[in-house]
């Protein structure tokens, strides 16, 4: 590529596709001249930029910005984005456009950073202010026409009329769009009501004004029938400005999202295989690759260290403070950021399958679903809109026939006003803003929303069962040592149970394997390899049959291990878990692994039994190492030795007894009781068959994130509360005010301009508050 930066010249010729009248930029499409002090020469053509920005992108990737266009029509759409509604999760389609429910316009499941731009913001502030204006000069008209006595009244009515056209037929259009897409869809909502509002105030005044000798002389007032063209004026400016408003709070509940995909750094630098280096884009890296990280640059993609060692501060994905150290044969994640050491890594998950990319879709497919508060909120909207009429008509005919003079006039004016104070919208936007503020929230702490149902869900547990390795443990354990059975040798133990461990992904297996290798022992493949999940594995090595496990797997092949059992328990009891190892039905020793407290434990524990929560353990690992550990931690309730189908009873049984569940683990034996409980909670450091199965993933396998989840739960539902009640609380008031059921008392009506105004805000307001989540410590 040949490219030079002409920062400051100007006097430079213009290349020779272009005169110096028809300049473009070439990132956003401005008008520029020659004389532009933003240039840059790429292949022998000279371009010419509006800003420094605009020719930085440029320079960072020519080919983008220089390939054909596509269509006006398509150019909207982002290439394989997903667009959904932010009230209608369920609502997906490749391409933009409106909700075919609501009305709102679709956006990408997943912001695109390249772009900030909001093309249905633009178009509302645009419409917006072009056409202000011309509301101002209608409204003033109105309101003080008459006393000004620039015109006769008549004349007035038609230079109303000329003035509200462009505000109603242009700026309004999109409403009216909505609203005839809602009949034709049948999902009346609040674009339904907007329309038949404006609309009936403008076509009445067209006709009024057009034809008054059609009306009685009870629609006259001031010397002319009565016009609101400033109504339907106010109402669609207001409109624009609340949704102008309504789509900048929108945009903030994404600033979660984003923020993760700006984490990861646009390039790697690559080792080839003749040790020469070379920086890369990321969506080049491939696994297997070896990448350095430099002092201060980010670890482009998930793998493990194979050279050097450093500080690597994962913060930004874990919420852990302090940087953690990494050595050769630790793993590292995408993303982070290396502190001070230099070290090299082999790259094992690219692309999608980063963490960092599996915590952007968690997160994203969190804040589109739909919490089970919202049913209640959806089944009175879906009533909402048509009460709304005929409320509306009502109002219309009982002022119509019982109001004062002139009475149809009141009729129609506050039949108008109740169509437009209404607003469903509040009540659509309640909950999924909360949630969407809440999941991003979570996921700068390291936790992990599957669903809106995990959200509200997690403040109402009052029971946690937790694993043990790998949940209360750091899950990478150490060897302690063999012990032989009478007659066998304790490096042949080792050897044979390493052999058999190679084909399990289980911790414990991985211990005893690396274990073996340190000591230079020479390993046989397994064959007819057997995983009873929770239990242990069985399998040939050298032609003879082994069993690795617990004692419930030697009771079901009929093993006897009373001639290790002081042995076994004495392990136990200092906290070690112990495998028995069978050799063709005889017992042939022991192997003991420990697996060391997190650090974090002791102080996540504390706080959940402070909260009232009822700990109880239930692991696979024998009964004695269970109880020490469990002693060590404050653990009153244990079960150990436990297969993965008790586990799930115990899930059904605390149910059964009117308990709130939630369980905790990372591993595969966990999956049917993660999936069984009311919440299930997976350890981001445990398999993936545990994290899919569980509603929530701590993404560093804190405990302590379990704290943060309940707190988050409890601050979400609450501010879901506020919404709905603030939106119920808003139309129960609004719309009998807005048909005038206070005027016999009190004399008050409420003008459509200020009901336009409190149908704006309404949204607006629900938005602001569910942006509160926001702010403090969880």
């Amino acid at each position: 590529m040949n490219m030079k930066a002409h920062p400051n010249h100007g006097n430079s010729a213009p290349s020779k596709t272009a005169s110096p009248t028809e300049l473009k930029d070439p990132v956003c499409g401005m008008t520029v001249t020659a004389q532009s002090g933003h240039k840059l020469t790429h292949e022998g053509r000279t371009f010419y930029f509006c800003s420094a920005k605009c020719q930085g992108k440029f320079a960072a990737n020519p080919l983008l910005y220089l390939a054909p266009k596509p269509p006006a029509e398509a150019s909207s759409a982002v290439a394989g984005a997903i667009y959904t509604c932010p009230m209608h999760p369920e609502i997906r389609q490749d391409h933009p456009g409106n909700c075919p429910k609501c009305g709102m316009t679709l956006e990408p499941l997943l912001p695109d950073l390249e772009d900030d731009d909001n093309p249905e913001l633009r178009d509302f502030q645009r419409r917006f202010w072009w056409t202000l204006p011309l509301t101002v000069v209608v409204t003033v008209l109105a309101m003080f026409g008459h006393r000004l006595q620039w015109f006769d009244m008549g004349t007035q009515s038609w230079i109303e009329l000329v003035l509200a056209v462009p505000i109603v037929l242009w700026a309004g259009w999109p409403f009216f769009v909505r609203g005839a897409q809602s009949v034709v869809n049948r999902s009346p909502n609040m674009w339904t009501l907007i329309g038949l509002g404006t609309g009936a105030a403008f076509v009445y005044s067209v006709v009024a004004t057009v034809a008054p000798q059609v009306f009685p002389d009870s629609f006259i007032s001031m010397g002319r029938v009565a016009v609101y063209f400033e109504a339907a004026a106010v109402i669609i400016s207001l409109t624009l400005l609340g949704q102008v408003l309504e789509l900048k709070a929108r945009s903030q509940t994404s600033a979660a999202i984003k923020s993760l995909l700006r984490l990861a750094p646009k390039t790697a630098r690559r080792i080839r295989e003749d040790g020469t280096e070379e920086d890369v884009p990321l969506t080049h890296v491939h696994v297997g690759d070896l990448l350095r990280v430099r002092p201060g640059e980010k670890v482009p993609v998930d793998g493990e260290v194979t050279e050097g060692g450093s500080s690597i501060d994962e913060s930004m994905l874990t919420g852990e403070p302090m940087p953690v150290t990494k050595r050769v044969g630790d793993k590292v994640i995408g993303a982070t950021l290396n502190t001070s050491g230099a070290l090299v890594m082999r790259s094992e998950r690219v692309g999608a399958s980063t963490m960092l990319s599996q915590i952007v879709q968690m997160v994203a497919q969190a804040q589109r679903s739909r919490a089970p508060m919202q049913r209640m909120a959806d089944v009175v909207a879906g009533y909402f809109v048509l009460a709304v009429v005929g409320i509306a008509l009502l109002t219309f005919f009982g002022w119509g026939l019982f109001g004062p003079e002139p009475s149809w006039v009141f009729g129609l004016i506050n039949a108008v006003a109740v169509l437009i104070i209404a607003c469903p919208c509040a009540l659509g936007l309640a909950t999924p803003m909360s949630i969407m503020v809440a999941t991003g929230r979570g996921a700068t702490h390291g936790v992990l929303f599957r669903d809106a149902a995990a959200i509200e869900n997690m403040r109402k547990i009052d029971t946690l069962i937790i694993d043990k390795t790998g949940t209360l443990t750091e899950g990478r354990p150490t060897f302690e040592r063999a012990v032989p059975a009478p007659g066998f040798d304790a490096d042949e133990v080792l050897r044979l149970a390493a052999s058999l461990d190679q084909g399990s992904e289980h911790p414990l297996a991985e211990t005893i394997v690396r274990a073996a290798r340190e000591r230079s022992m020479s390993l046989d493949k397994p064959e007819n390899f057997e995983s009873g999940s929770g239990i242990g594995v069985r399998g040939q090595v050298g032609g003879r049959q082994l069993a690795l496990g617990n004692t419930t797997l030697m009771e079901q092949i009929g093993v006897a291990v009373g001639a290790l059992v002081p042995q076994a328990e004495a392990l136990r009891a200092e906290g070690a878990s112990v495998m028995h190892l069978a050799v063709d039905g005889q017992l042939m020793g022991l192997l003991a692994v420990s697996d060391p407290v997190k650090a974090s434990t002791p102080e996540a524990l504390a706080t959940l039994k402070a909260s009232g929560l009822r700990i109880v353990m239930s692991t696979g690992d024998g009964l004695t190492t269970a109880k020490a550990v469990a002693a060590r931690l404050g653990i009153d309730e244990v079960h150990g030795e436990v297969k993965p189908a008790d586990k799930l009873l115990l899930v059904e049984r605390l149910q059964k007894e009117g308990r709130m569940v939630a369980m905790a683990g990372d591993g595969i034996n966990d999956a049917p009781a993660l999936a069984k409980a009311d919440v299930g909670v997976a350890m981001g450091t445990g398999t993936d068959v545990a994290m899919n199965s569980a509603q929530i993933t701590l993404v560093k396998g804190d405990l302590r994130g379990i704290a943060i989840a309940r707190a988050l739960s409890e601050a979400t539902v609450g501010n879901m509360k506020q919404n709905l009640v603030f939106a119920f609380l808003y139309n129960a008031l609004g719309i009998p005010i807005a048909a005038g059921v206070l005027y016999p008392l009190t004399g008050w009506l409420l003008s459509p301009l200020i009901a336009a105004l409190a149908m704006s805000l309404s949204s607006v307001s629900v938005i602001g508050n569910a942006l509160r989540l926001r702010r403090g410590k969880p």
